[in-house]
């Protein structure tokens, strides 16, 4: 380790970090380098291993210990990292399976309903969903959008009247909409 101390020398807490720092964090970063997939995940490991280091600056051994130390931290920064993304994945798959459950499905007569629905722009969509889904009034979707109430109204008409027409467009709507 570049800069060792000896016996008796003052020695301030913050000194001791910078020199275990210095010494090795090109040996830990290559260690955390070639066992994560991405940058951001091996500056995650660096990070929290001289984070580890710096709270137990007292506990980190001196000379080139200290290496063995920094990677046995390193070492279980790293089965945390995987744990977490491990659970991550598990409860991103419970959710998904959940919502997929929960999502109303579409009966087989109110399909071109969502097909014609599908066509729409997204902003004509949007402001159909909050009136229609979250049952909305035009003051509160001015708000969620960011408009005037007025403005929310000519918006929502406009998308009915586009909905509409896309619906009178597709030849299953009249059988299903029971025209005579």
């Amino acid at each position: 380790m570049s800069g060792t101390f000896r016996q008796g020398d003052s020695v301030t807490q913050r000194d001791r970090f910078e020199a275990v720092y210095d010494a090795y964090y090109p040996a830990i970063h290559q260690y955390a380098a070639r066992r994560t997939d991405s940058p951001e995940d091996t500056a995650d490991v660096i990070s929290e291993t001289f984070l580890t280091a710096w709270r137990r600056i007292d506990q980190v051994p001196a000379g080139e210990r200290a290496l063995l130390w920094l990677y046995g931290v390193a070492r279980r920064v790293l089965a945390n990292q995987k744990r977490g993304a491990s659970r991550r994945a598990v409860l991103a798959d419970r959710l998904r399976d959940e919502l997929a459950a929960d999502r109303p499905g579409t009966p087989a007569d109110l399909e071109y309903v969502r097909t014609a629905f599908d066509e729409l722009p997204e902003r004509d969509r949007e402001i159909l969903a909050l009136a229609c889904w979250e049952r909305l009034t035009s003051e509160q979707i001015a708000k969620v959008v960011g408009c005037t109430a007025i403005a929310a109204r000519t918006r929502l008409h406009r998308a009915r009247k586009r909905l509409a027409a896309t619906l009178e467009r597709q030849p299953s709507s009249t059988i299903a909409m029971g025209e005579a």
